[in-house]
């Protein structure tokens, strides 16, 4: 075959394959973390609210899904939702549901810590003041805790981007299954995942430089 030919990657290459499952793996970045913060911050006030009722169930379920590998999660939820339901759904979707099911577990952690980071004389402030314990979380408590966790949430987020990529395990159409199959239909297969990696490193890389001037300037406000 010869040595590596970097020509491989090609406007050609990047419109009819690559794009697409770039495409895909951002909406699938976006959705999950929209996702995942909306039931991770709900796993989190059910962890904290005291009642055994909300504590246990929310325990078992973030502590359970943080033991298993991401990959055997993504492969049970693409076998099991079509047993269920009676029908298959696609890759894609199936993947949209594993990865908020999933990634909300992390985020509850990273939410929980925000909110136990608030002092307490600031939640006291509100019971004081006549606020509900809903009223003082919407109000006093979520907003700092989302400001304190922000660097934190989209490190979260760069990190599910990346795991984006083992969606490929049940024949999604991502960026790394973009560059695997433009690799196959132009017998290129080394050069495809090389680039891959450089794609996937320079947008991680990227993101995670831009994460650490916004943690230094939030630093700097506090």
């Amino acid at each position: 075959m010869g040595g590596l030919d970097l020509s491989f990657f090609n406007f050609e290459i990047i419109t009819k394959f690559v794009m697409k499952g770039f495409l895909f793996s951002v909406e699938l970045t976006a959705i999950a973390t929209i996702g995942g913060i909306f039931f991770g911050t709900l796993l989190a006030l059910m962890r904290l609210s005291g009642k055994k009722a909300l504590m246990i169930p929310a325990t078992i379920y973030v502590n359970g899904m943080r033991s298993v590998p991401l990959v055997m999660v993504i492969l049970g939820f693409f076998l099991l939702i079509p047993f269920l339901i009676g029908r298959p759904i696609g890759a894609e979707l199936s993947a949209i549901i594993t990865f908020i099911a999933f990634e909300c577990a992390y985020f509850s952690e990273i939410m929980r810590a925000g909110i136990q980071s608030i002092p307490r004389g600031q939640v006291h402030a509100g019971q004081a003041v006549g606020m509900t314990y809903a009223q003082n979380m919407k109000l006093v408590v979520l907003p700092q805790a989302f400001r304190n966790m922000l660097p934190v949430l989209l490190t979260q987020t760069i990190i599910l981007f990346q795991d984006t990529s083992l969606v490929y395990a049940i024949g999604a159409y991502d960026l790394l299954k973009g560059f695997v199959t433009a690799g196959k239909i132009y017998g290129r297969p080394e050069e495809a995942y090389l680039l891959a990696a450089v794609v996937y490193f320079v947008i991680c890389y990227g993101l995670s430089y831009a994460v650490k001037k916004l943690q230094a300037k939030i630093a700097i406000i506090r």
